[in-house]
């Protein structure tokens, strides 16, 4: 029986240190792909030294005002013809060779399952309360997520990140694909819409990526704005489904578990952080009747509002 072919795609915008590290990690898996095409914002940042394999590197440039976080990568998936699709950050690094062959195995293990995601494991550097945030939202255990599983895990369910994700390509297809215009989110849009019509997405625990982020509280702010921006712009997958509580439990565990690391203090600034996360959040999911003036203030992405 033939492999099937897998395509990575990866956004770039003046890539750093992780770049060669990424490109280095894909090249050395064992599951071998096809081409990897990166989609880079403004041809006048783009460097030839970031062409590590001219012989499976497609490069294509976007304007920054041409550039969403789902129109530019659904393009990108439509130049495929690849069997699975692997979306990816810029910043995401494999943790070992065998990433790719566990997104596949993760895929092909039942038939209704048509994208898998990575385990985020964190970065050197990444801050105490920030690496417990991976373990909650990566936990090392795998599962399948499915409509039935909405009464218990809510928003979870939908949950997907393309810093590393893997998508059936006829399917992705079929289904329309990501949203042309999107502020943010476009892989949970896309995975609510997969699991609403009948499929599952799969959690590869032992695919894994090292990326984290340590975010001030503003950029918290910003972010968890434009997410819930995202989610109000699309009531037909997240209008029943609350993701407050998901939030209010992660800050109780990381709480308790910066304690158990005997480091209560550092529980002050999470509150201070929490507490900008939970602003932002609010005021996305308002966005309507907000004054433009805050909502070129609160969001992080000012080419979204333009018209």
């Amino acid at each position: 029986m033939n492999k099937k072919t897998v395509d990575v795609i990866i956004p770039a915008y003046k890539p750093g240190e992780e770049w060669k590290k990424l490109i280095k990690g894909i090249e050395n898996q064992t599951y071998p792909v096809q081409c990897i095409r990166v989609m880079n914002t403004g041809k006048e940042n783009w460097r030839s030294s970031y062409e590590i394999r001219p012989d499976k590197m497609e490069i294509h440039h976007v304007t920054r005002e041409e550039f969403d976080h789902g129109g530019t990568r659904d393009k990108a998936a439509r130049m495929s013809k690849s069997d699975y699709i692997l979306f990816m950050t810029q910043d995401a690094v494999p943790e070992n060779d065998r990433m790719i062959e566990k997104l596949v195995e993760a895929i092909e293990k039942e038939d209704d399952i048509r994208a898998a995601y990575a385990r985020q494991l964190p970065a050197r550097g990444c801050r105490l309360a920030e690496q417990y945030t991976r373990q909650f939202n990566y936990p090392g255990k795998s599962r399948v997520k499915r409509m039935s599983d909405l009464p218990e895990l809510g928003i979870k369910t939908y949950f997907c990140s393309n810093v590393c994700a893997m998508y059936d390509r006829e399917t992705f297809l079929l289904l329309g694909g990501f949203v042309k215009k999107t502020i943010f989110n476009e892989d949970m849009i896309f995975a609510g819409n997969l699991i609403q019509k009948g499929y599952a997405v799969a959690y590869a625990a032992d695919a894994r990526v090292i990326h984290s982020h340590n975010y001030t509280a503003m950029q918290q702010f910003h972010r968890n704005f434009d997410l819930a921006v995202s989610q109000a712009d699309h009531p037909e997958i997240f209008a029943n489904v609350k993701s407050e509580g998901e939030g209010i439990r992660l800050v109780k565990k990381t709480a308790g578990w910066l304690c158990r690391q005997g480091k209560p203090w550092l529980v002050i600034s999470l509150a201070w952080n929490s507490g900008w996360r939970y602003l932002g959040y609010l005021l996305g999911k308002r966005y309507r009747h907000l004054p433009g003036w805050l909502i070129r203030f609160a969001t992080m992405n000012d080419k979204y509002w333009a018209e």
